[in-house]
């Protein structure tokens, strides 16, 4: 699978972040990722799963966050400069306004087909999304934008947010009553990210402000406690559940090295946006990926990240996916951007090596999900290509020259 074109100049000294031969790589990378997700659009304006040729898969069920992710990534390509992308935003706006949101009770549903609710459960990690998906969609000037904004805002507010603890309940069903006294990192880590995008696109404090709180408890707390690595699910009150064990790829027992990763980054994107003054975020930055790497990278296998560890930092689920890698890529070009050093940029190269040898698909665009024991493309927990948020975030971040305002600074490239 190793792409025609260079990768980057491997006698480059300095960083590949300044070496002209990888940033054409990044760019080119990028229009074929958007390319070959375009396929995803129906002529009803619903979105289609992918199989790993391109192709639809009928028969599946649209999910919030496939929809949600799909806006705000052609949102980043047409910031970006690439044709076409007006199509996707449009049709991701009308279904997420149309379709998912609830007109009965309020909030967004998890599922649906058509028109028809699939799954109406109300969760945070999709109502994040939204929040994402609408701060993208304005940056990119879509009239809609203001609304669907708005109405996650109030959503979230409303239904999510715990006050007192600084931090995101989890899930509802459909009429939002309770059923379930679960809380987890994920949501609240993609919560992050989602208001740090509000929080740049309308410059109201309160967004920056409450992914403050999150990364004080995740990152500031419990990380340090643990060893630098971070539980993912936790009990009503707040306290790690290590026993807790869910859905194998949303919620898998002990703690997941690539959220770490993501963590990692987003500390450092706050960090940014909060001017720079003090605080403690590029060294938590730096331990989280520290030990995400050690932890994770299965070198016994020939690189790539295990799924899940165990509380004392033991592979637990060795699968390999595509994601952990993308987002190794975002945090450790994000180091290099801070207070680069030799290490960072060996990593950072080893890193899309190895996503060039086993998960980029150069014959027909986007990224197998998976890997087996021998490195070879696999089918055992996805169908087809999943989506193209992770590997596409994988090769902007690195061509930016800053830690926040992505957006604005794919503009500023594009121009």
């Amino acid at each position: 699978m190793q792409v025609s074109d260079p990768i980057g100049n491997d006698t480059q000294k300095g960083s590949w972040l300044d070496d002209p031969a990888h940033r054409d790589w990044l760019r080119r990378e990028a229009f074929r990722q958007l390319d070959f997700f375009r396929a995803s659009l129906r002529p009803d304006g619903g979105f289609d799963a992918l199989d790993a040729a391109g192709r639809a898969m009928p028969g599946v069920a649209q999910e919030l966050h496939v929809t949600t992710r799909l806006v705000h990534s052609y949102a980043l390509g047409k910031a970006l400069g690439a044709d076409g992308c007006d199509a996707i935003i449009d049709a991701g706006m009308e279904a997420l306004w149309r379709r998912h949101r609830d007109p009965v009770h309020g909030g967004y549903v998890w599922a649906v087909r058509g028109d028809a609710i699939a799954d109406g459960t109300k969760l945070a990690y999709g109502h994040v999304f939204v929040l994402l998906a609408a701060a993208s969609a304005r940056h990119a000037g879509h009239p809609d934008a203001d609304r669907l904004l708005a109405d996650a805002s109030e959503i979230l507010e409303r239904h999510f947010w715990e006050e007192s603890r600084g931090l995101f309940c989890d899930e509802f069903r459909r009429d939002w009553t309770e059923f379930s006294s679960y809380r987890g990192m994920n949501a609240n880590m993609h919560g992050v990210e989602a208001l740090l995008a509000a929080h740049e696109v309308t410059g109201e404090g309160i967004y920056r402000d409450r992914a403050g709180r999150i990364l004080d408890f995740f990152t500031g707390r419990m990380a340090p406690e643990h060893g630098w690595r971070i539980p993912e699910h936790y009990t009503k009150d707040w306290q790690a559940d290590a026993a807790y064990a869910g859905n194998p790829m949303f919620r898998p027992a002990g703690t997941t090295p690539g959220h770490s990763f993501e963590f990692a980054r987003l500390a450092l994107q706050h960090w940014d946006l909060c001017g720079r003054s003090g605080g403690s975020a590029p060294e938590r930055a730096r331990n989280l990926v520290a030990r995400a790497h050690a932890d994770g990278w299965d070198e016994a296998a020939g690189g790539g990240y295990v799924y899940t560890l165990g509380a004392d930092g033991a592979p637990a689920i060795r699968s390999r996916y595509w994601w952990p890698v993308t987002e190794a890529i975002g945090a450790v070009s994000a180091l290099l951007k801070v207070d680069g050093r030799a290490e960072d940029e060996a990593l950072y190269r080893r890193l899309w090596h190895f996503a060039d040898a086993h998960f980029i698909d150069e014959t027909r665009g986007g990224w197998f999900p998976e890997i087996d024991a021998a490195g070879r493309p696999a089918a055992t927990q996805f169908a087809g290509k999943p989506d193209i948020y992770h590997a596409l975030q994988a090769t902007l971040l690195p061509l930016v020259p800053g830690l926040s305002r992505l957006p604005d600074e794919l503009e500023a490239l594009a121009r």
